[in-house]
C-alpha cells in the first residue's frame, strides 16, 4: 500500500510561526521547491526570530494500517511492559439485505510490541489480534491487577470488558479475556476510565459512560466487576466520562448537550456538584491531570481545549483554540504541563500548560505538532518507554554558512508499507536537517514566551502512538524538543 498524498504545514520554532502550507504529492521523495521563500514573502526571517529558542520536531517510525477505521491507542502504563501499545477499532458494517436491513458495528483489537532493533527495521510488531465488536474506547489500569497488567474496554454492545496481559511459553505477549459486563441495554459503551491514575491499587474502580447519556461506576475485585451505581448524567450522549484521580469519589462526564458536570459519589448521583455550560458544543474529552492537584483538562467539538481548577468550576486558569474537535486529551505521564490533543479536523498538537497552571492566564502555546495523518484524528496517547537513541543534531558548525532563503529544501518520505517506517524530516539540498514542526493553532501572545521543557532537563524526546479514523491508519511518531543555544548557529541552518 501506497501513500498518494501527504501534506505538510508550515514551520515554527518554539516560539514563531511561518503561516505557510505546503502540499505535497507523490509517493517516496517530495521536492516543494523553495521551501524558504514562503519565509522571506511574510518579511520573517527564522534566525532572526529564534535566538534562545527550543527546536521541537516530529517524526514518524511507523504506519500500520488498520483495515477497520481506528480510534483509540494506548500504551501500556505498567513495567516491564511499556512496549506494549494497543490498538481499537470501530467500523458500522452494512447488511445485506439492503438498505432496510440494520446495521452492525464491528471492531477489532491489536496488541503490538514496540522494540528498536536498527534503523531499517519497522520498530512494532504485531503480537495479537482479536475481533470484537466495535471498540470505542481503551484504558490501561494503572496498576497491576493479580500482578497483572489489565486493559478495560468500552464496546458498541453496550459492555464494558476486561483482558489481562498475559505471557505465553514462547516469550510472548498475548491479552486474555478476564470478565465483562453489560452496562446496559440498547446503548453503545462510550468511554472508560481507571480511579488509579496516582497509581493506587487499594481501590480499584471503572466508571463508564455510554450513548443513552448515562454514567456507571464498577469496581473490580476477585476478577470480576460489580456494579456500585448508575445513573442519568445526560440529556444525549455521554461522550466521555473521567475521575479525578486526586479524589476518586469525584467523578467528571461530558455530554452532547454541551456541559460538563462533577458528581460526588459519596453524596450519591442524584443532582451533580457543578453545571459548567462554558464548552458551546458537545464535550468528549476530560483527563485529570496526575501530577498537579486539582487541575482538569476538557476538550469540545467546540474545538477549544479549556484548563480548569477543580475548586472553582465557574471560570477556566485558561483557554486554547486548537482548530478541530478535541476528541481525546491526555497528560504526559511524567513532565506536568504537557498535555496531548487529538483534535479531528485538524491533527494532533502538544500544548505547553506551565504559564497557565501557574496563574498567568493566556492559551497555552502548541509546542509540537504531528501533521501526516489524513483523517480524523481521534486516538492518541504517550509512551514512557525511553528512547535510547539520541535526538536528531544540528549540523556541525563547521559547515559552510548559507542563509536559509538560498538553500532549496526537500522532505523525503521512504514510505513502502504500512508496516514500514518513514522519516518526514525536512532536509536542504546539502542535507541538512531543517528544523521542522507545523503551524501551531494558537497565535496568542501566550505562544511568544518560547516555553521550554521542565528546568532540570536538558532535552526531551518522547514516543508517542496515535490513529485516524477513516483511513484507518495507526502512526508510531517521536518527539524531540532540544536547546538551539545560539543566533549564529541558527543562521548556519
Amino acid at each position: 500500500m501506497f501513500v498518494s498524498s501527504v501534506s505538510l504545514s508550515g514551520v515554527s520554532w518554539g516560539c514563531n510561526i511561518l503561516p505557510a502550507k505546503l502540499s505535497l504529492s507523490s509517493v517516496v521523495c517530495f521536492f516543494y521547491g523553495d521551501f524558504l521563500a514562503a519565509a522571506e514573502a511574510t518579511g520573517q526571517r527564522y534566525a532572526d526570530q529564534v535566538a534562545m529558542a527550543w527546536k521541537s520536531r516530529t517524526r514518524s517510525l511507523q504506519v500500520f494500517d488498520t483495515e477497520l477505521s481506528a480510534d483509540t491507542v494506548e500504551w501500556c502504563p505498567l513495567p516491564p511492559s511499556h512496549d506494549v501499545l494497543a490498538c481499537g477499532t470501530y467500523q458500522l458494517q452494512k447488511a445485506e439485505g439492503g438498505d432496510d436491513a440494520p446495521a452492525s458495528r464491528i471492531g477489532r483489537l491489536y496488541l503490538f510490541e514496540f522494540r528498536r532493533e536498527g534503523p531499517m527495521t519497522p520498530p512494532l510488531t504485531e503480537l495479537q489480534r482479536l475481533d470484537t465488536a466495535a471498540i470505542l474506547d481503551l484504558k490501561w489500569c494503572h496498576v497491576p491487577v493479580s500482578g497483572r497488567p489489565v486493559l478495560g474496554m468500552a464496546a458498541a454492545t453496550g459492555e464494558l470488558h476486561l483482558y489481562t496481559l498475559m505471557d505465553d511459553q514462547e516469550g510472548g505477549r498475548s491479552l486474555k479475556a478476564m470478565c465483562s459486563l453489560e452496562v446496559g441495554a440498547q446503548r453503545l459503551a462510550l468511554s472508560l476510565d481507571w480511579s488509579t491514575g496516582r497509581m493506587d491499587s487499594s481501590d480499584v474502580r471503572v466508571v463508564c459512560s455510554d450513548s443513552l447519556g448515562c454514567v456507571g461506576v464498577f469496581s473490580l475485585a476477585e476478577g470480576a466487576l460489580t456494579a456500585l451505581s448508575q445513573w442519568k448524567a445526560h440529556d444525549f450522549e455521554a461522550w466521555i466520562t473521567a475521575f479525578s484521580y486526586w479524589n476518586t469519589q469525584l467523578v467528571y462526564s461530558g455530554g452532547d448537550d454541551c456541559k460538563l458536570k462533577g458528581w460526588d459519589l459519596r453524596a450519591g448521583p442524584s443532582s451533580p456538584v457543578f453545571t459548567s455550560k462554558r464548552h458551546s458544543m458537545g464535550v468528549c474529552s476530560i483527563h485529570s491531570n496526575p501530577h498537579v492537584e486539582h487541575v482538569l483538562a476538557t476538550g469540545s467539538y467546540d474545538e477549544q481545549v479549556l484548563l480548569w481548577d477543580g475548586r472553582n468550576m465557574k471560570q477556566p486558569l485558561a483557554e486554547s483554540a486548537v482548530g478541530g474537535g478535541v476528541w481525546r486529551l491526555k497528560w504526559h505521564p511524567t513532565h506536568q504541563h504537557l498535555l496531548l490533543a487529538a483534535c479531528m479536523h485538524n491533527d494532533f498538537h502538544v500544548l505547553h500548560c506551565q504559564q497557565a497552571l501557574e496563574g498567568g492566564g493566556g492559551a497555552c502555546p502548541v509546542v509540537a505538532s504531528y501533521i501526516l495523518h489524513n483523517s480524523l484524528a481521534y486516538g492518541a496517547d504517550w509512551s514512557r518507554l525511553p528512547l535510547e537513541d539520541p535526538a536528531p543534531q544540528s549540523p556541525p558548525a563547521t559547515e559552510p554558512k548559507e542563509s536559509l532563503a538560498e538553500s532549496r529544501g526537500h522532505l523525503r518520505i521512504q514510505y513502502e508499507s504500512p508496516s514500514a517506517s518513514f522519516d518526514t524530516s525536512l532536509e536542504d539540498d546539502a542535507g541538512r536537517y531543517i528544523p521542522e514542526a507545523t503551524v501551531t493553532p494558537s497565535t496568542s501572545s501566550a505562544a511568544s514566551l518560547a516555553p521550554n521543557p521542565d528546568k532540570d532537563a536538558s532535552s526531551l524526546s518522547c514516543l508517542l502512538a496515535s490513529c485516524s479514523f477513516y483511513d484507518h491508519m495507526l502512526h508510531v511518531w517521536r518527539w524531540d524538543w532540544t536547546p538551539e543555544e545560539t543566533l549564529q548557529e541558527c543562521d548556519q541552518l
